[in-house]
């Protein structure tokens, strides 16, 4: 019999991406959106630049007034165990080795009226020796092009360039910088409308986006999580003032399969959890 996850990791080298149905079951849904109200409310911790709770807010207010919560998993349990969840961890062992390890953690609230992200490669932001960065994206609502699901081009990945980036005016798209200057048109975007519950897993070069989410109420959270191989260093931040750039390797990270490698060096507990400035406030230039 055909191992499924084959025809998964077939479709993620070919295209740069492929959807997990269902990889979660509705309860396990239903329990993450409660925590990202626990997150929002600061019941978990605090988070930079979180605005202040309202007494009396309802839980659906609460987390409207957020578009991003960078390293959730930091604040809570049960997103870290997310982070390790068997049906996407499985599936990435396929896609990027049997040794894999985290180094992020993002959570999209995104409601009606909220930006979407211009076209980018994740790669850009956080750089990988072996180009072997995947994102996990977990739907915790349904998403789809009205409430602002992600649009890819397909095989954009293959080339493994990283194309140049800029500021951007556009009140689409939040504050983060826009990709240009690829050989890939927009009318071979398409939409990825996934259920919730659902994973998108893609490559850390494929050029993807989003839109504002359109509809008159409601959400697209979305919970997302980035990989890559233990075996390969990261050069995520500058290293020591003794470290050459050549040997940087960022240890704020989580193994979620296999083993590590450089585990010798330990681990360091850098980031801190922000929210995602969205233009409600103008970008910082």
């Amino acid at each position: 019999m055909t191992d499924p996850t084959d025809d998964i990791a077939a479709r993620f080298h070919r295209d740069g991406y492929a959807v997990l149905p269902g990889a979660l079951a509705p309860a396990e849904v239903a329990e993450l959106r409660a925590e990202t109200v626990r997150i929002c409310r600061g019941e978990r911790g605090f988070v930079e630049g979180a605005p202040p709770p309202v007494a009396g807010e309802s839980d659906d207010d609460t987390v409207r007034r957020f578009l991003c919560v960078h390293y959730p998993h930091k604040l809570s349990a049960l997103m870290l165990a997310t982070m390790r969840h068997p049906a996407v961890v499985t599936p990435l062992t396929r896609v990027i080795g049997p040794d894999v390890k985290a180094m992020q953690s993002m959570l999209f609230v995104k409601s009606e009226g909220r930006p979407g992200q211009a076209w980018h490669q994740d790669e850009m932001f956080i750089p990988t020796r072996d180009r072997s960065l995947t994102a996990a994206w977990l739907a915790l609502d349904d998403a789809t092009v009205d409430n602002g699901c992600l649009w890819v081009l397909p095989g954009s990945h293959r080339r493994g360039v990283i194309y140049p980036n800029r500021r951007h005016d556009d009140a689409r798209y939040d504050c983060t910088v826009e990709s240009y200057d690829f050989p890939y048109e927009e009318a071979d975007a398409l939409p990825v409308e996934i259920a919730a519950g659902s994973v998108l897993l893609f490559n850390g070069y494929l050029l993807h986006k989003s839109l504002p989410n359109t509809g008159r109420r409601g959400f697209r959270r979305a919970l997302v999580n980035h990989y890559m191989s233990a075996s390969s260093l990261l050069p995520w931040a500058l290293p020591e003032t003794d470290t050459p750039m050549a040997q940087a390797d960022f240890r704020d990270i989580v193994l979620v399969a296999g083993r590590d490698p450089y585990a010798y060096k330990g681990t360091t507990d850098i980031r801190t959890p922000r929210v995602r400035r969205d233009r409600s406030g103008g970008c910082d230039r």
